[in-house]
């Protein structure tokens, strides 16, 4: 789904300017209506992820707020309009925001209502930022990696060095990588797509170390009577056994198990994003950094240095997982030779 219509519903700076903007009566009850459970029955039915669902709820939960808790069956094209439009002119989100809050609302009514929205007349569009994405250089990369240790500088080092998003590395299975191919599987990536990149060769050494202590950890977890890690989507029910094999285990698994409240049962998760984000900015911080440094800049670098070394940006656009070469192309822009790649003369004097 295009816009922002998959993205990650963490950003508590979005989360504090939209709270704020809503009137205090306007805030959500305690107590969540069933529509709000419906919504996440047809969520989870299509496979979409957890962040996803996270997202939607949300955006139907302001929706829901703004017109002073009349239930969206009730609502209309009218209603939509007025939401997103007071996104944009009073709230003053972004654009990819007022996409978010759109797909949410469009689901709801389609999947949940089992109707479509009409043509949205009159509704204010929220302005798109054109601003460049952040880069390091290859200096700076370096200054970065080295103040990081353990598993967060080699989650880091997957990132620039095979241009995966954090969540990508952090959900990696043991079986999704192959040392003997030296490739990478990501499953189940941004718009639900599988593509493979690659394991570098200089991190292939630090990987083996990895894998050895997850396997150390699924043994342990396994000698106390655990040891199983939750499936994606019905594989639980498909392939009973398969959640307490090595090869379905996170590559990267959390220090502590997960206990269930209901029953008492344990299992691991994967490392948890928060603690690679304050290992990224606390490291920048040590060494003074100027750029705001994010996970997500480590992609960004991957794109951007891959391009200056002379590799086809159609080869970049697959390593991503871009469905649109323009999403690529972005990245050209901060290149010194232009956008097409065209070096200026001045530089050949």
């Amino acid at each position: 789904m295009k816009g922002g219509a998959i993205m990650d519903a963490g950003n508590h700076e979005q989360d504090r300017l939209l709270d704020n903007a809503l009137p205090s009566e306007e805030k959500p009850r305690k107590e969540e209506p069933k529509l709000l459970d419906r919504l996440s029955d047809a969520i989870k039915s299509r496979h979409y992820s957890r962040s996803t669902e996270k997202t939607y709820r949300f955006w139907v939960k302001k929706f829901i707020c703004f017109h002073k808790m009349r239930h969206p069956e009730e609502m209309a094209e009218k209603e939509v309009n007025d939401f997103l439009t007071y996104l944009a002119v009073k709230a003053h989100v972004s654009a990819s925001t007022q996409n978010q809050a759109l797909s949410s609302i469009i689901f709801l009514y389609r999947f949940v209502f089992k109707r479509e929205l009409g043509k949205l007349d009159g509704l204010v569009r929220a302005r798109k930022s054109k601003h460049r994405p952040t880069v390091l250089t290859k200096d700076e990369m370096k200054a970065l990696l080295r103040e990081l240790t353990g598993e967060v500088q080699l989650v880091c080092s997957l990132l620039y060095g095979a241009g995966m998003r954090l969540m990508e590395a952090l959900r990696l299975r043991v079986k999704d990588v192959d040392f003997g191919a030296n490739q990478i599987t990501i499953r189940d990536a941004k718009g639900r797509k599988d593509r493979v990149t690659m394991l570098p060769e200089r991190l292939k050494p630090y990987m083996e170390v990895q894998l050895i202590r997850a396997r150390e950890l699924h043994e342990v977890d396994t000698d106390a009577g655990w040891g199983r890690v939750v499936l994606p989507h019905a594989l639980n029910r498909k392939y009973p056994g398969a959640s307490g094999e090595l090869g379905w285990q996170y590559f990267f698994p959390a220090g502590t198990r997960w206990v269930s409240r209901e029953n008492g049962e344990q299992g691991r998760h994967h490392l948890h994003e928060s603690i690679v984000q304050k290992a990224v900015k606390h490291a920048a911080r040590k060494i003074k950094m100027v750029k705001h440094a994010t996970p997500h800049l480590f992609r960004h670098s991957f794109a951007t240095h891959l391009l200056e070394n002379g590799y086809d940006i159609r080869t970049v656009q697959e390593l991503l997982g871009h469905k649109d070469v323009k999403t690529t192309m972005r990245y050209t822009h901060v290149l010194n030779r232009g956008g097409l790649g065209v070096k200026s003369p001045v530089d050949k004097m």
